[in-house]
């Protein structure tokens, strides 16, 4: 007879660290929202007045920011609803289709940079670079407090806070490239450097916006996690005494910071059946940090024969 056991309980205390440790991401997704939202606005209108693309498409790229950092903020928080007995993992994967609409939304904002700078090489126009330069610095002040408050959030495990940590970044790279840009202008007269600045940045901006859209789409689609190695914890796992074989052994990610397994152990005899359950929760929780996890006790004889894919 099959023995089946659910480790989905967790510890009180890392249920208490987890929880904070959301209420830290929210609270640092809604403080640099008013921040980027605020200077937005500030900054394309200084961009309308000094002529310049680089300060217009900082401005676009902190309204796509603005945009992804509160539907961020809203993913978490609805995130958080509890289960129901149709949506049995509730809503965590909101979190990660959030993340991924702002990848894309990266991508056709970098587009759009490359499309106005191409424009801008043939006919480049008169910029005022002293307008420019004085927007372009607050706006990396800005930028900086902003990088600073998602900083402290979980950004290593939250997709979510790592893209929206990655949108800002690519702003106050935004705002390097402006100054520099301003600089070359006012010192050489060189207005080329409006758009060259333009296209620096939006080269960034799309590699970032490239690996946050893989990552989100690898989880959608369930893959195993990039920081875990299936053959490692399928090798762990063969490795306990009494255990023969390890078979329909799935890995995926509920969303960007639960990890999850499943799979059916083969032993050589039932009564081995707790020691070896206890065995590969510990190893899974200590050496690959997987604490969701499903595993199914069979024997040789009541083994199911699946197919692996």
């Amino acid at each position: 007879m099959n023995s089946r056991e659910d480790s989905h309980n967790h510890k009180h205390s890392h249920g208490h660290s987890h929880n904070h440790g959301k209420n830290a991401n929210k609270q640092a997704l809604k403080l640099s929202f008013f921040i980027i939202a605020i200077y937005m606005i500030i900054e394309a209108i200084g961009g309308v007045m000094t002529n310049s693309l680089a300060l217009i498409s900082d401005a676009g790229h902190m309204l796509s920011d603005a945009g992804a950092l509160g539907l961020s903020y809203l993913a978490m928080t609805f995130g958080e609803r509890k289960a129901t007995e149709f949506k049995t993992f509730g809503y965590k994967r909101f979190e990660v289709l959030a993340a991924f609409i702002n990848g894309l939304t990266l991508i056709i904002i970098s587009l759009y940079i490359f499309w106005e700078s191409y424009k801008r090489f043939s006919q480049p126009p008169e910029v005022q670079s002293s307008g420019m330069i004085i927007i372009a610095s607050i706006g990396l002040v800005v930028n900086i407090i902003a990088a600073y408050i998602l900083m402290k959030g979980d950004k290593s495990e939250n997709l979510n806070v790592r893209s929206a940590f990655l949108h800002v970044i690519g702003d106050l790279l935004g705002s390097v490239g402006a100054i520099i840009a301003a600089l070359l202008i006012m010192f050489f007269g060189w207005s080329l450097a409006d758009p060259i600045a333009s296209v620096l940045v939006a080269i960034l901006i799309i590699i970032s916006a490239f690996r946050v859209t893989r990552d989100s789409i690898n989880i959608l689609l369930e893959g195993a996690p990039s920081h875990i190695d299936v053959t490692q914890v399928r090798e762990a796992l063969i490795a306990i005494n009494n255990t023969l074989e390890v078979h329909d052994l799935h890995i995926w990610a509920i969303s960007s910071d639960i990890p999850s397994l499943s799979c059916h152990i083969v032993v050589n005899d039932l009564k081995s059946s707790s020691m070896v359950m206890n065995s590969a929760k510990e190893i899974l929780e200590k050496q690959f940090k997987i604490k969701h996890t499903t595993i199914q006790i069979d024997t040789p004889e009541t083994k199911c024969d699946i197919e692996e894919h």
